[in-house]
Parts: C-alpha cells; structure tokens; sequence
C-alpha cells in the first residue's frame, strides 16, 4: 500500500472536519452534512480503485 494514499485520506478528513465545523457555525447544517457526505465519497472512490489493483495483482498472481 502507498502512503501517498493515507496521507490523502487524511488530508481529505481534516478539510472535511474543518469545514463541517464553519458550516455547522454558520448555522448551514444541510452543507455540513453534503461536504461530510462527498469527502466520503471521494475516499471510496480512492479505495475502489486500489481494491480493484489489488484484484488485478490477485489475479496475475494465480494466472486467472
């Protein structure tokens, strides 16, 4: 596994956090919970694409 990629996730968490926090402040906690709702759409998206490495390394691996 890269860690390029946990420092992403991360990086993405911490803005998602911080922007909650403004947006929940500012009284607009329907933007709070769509900021929090695409910054975890954006880190699945992320892991889909290395689960589907991984399958593909899998699967050179045993010559499927």
């Amino acid at each position: 596994m890269d860690v390029d990629l946990i420092f992403k996730i991360a990086a993405i968490g911490i803005i998602v956090a911080v922007l909650n926090q403004l947006l929940t402040r500012a009284g607009r906690e329907e933007q709070a919970l769509m900021t929090t709702l695409a910054g975890l759409i954006v880190v699945l998206m992320m892991v889909v694409k290395q689960i589907s490495v991984l399958f593909k390394t899998i699967k050179s691996i045993f010559g499927l």
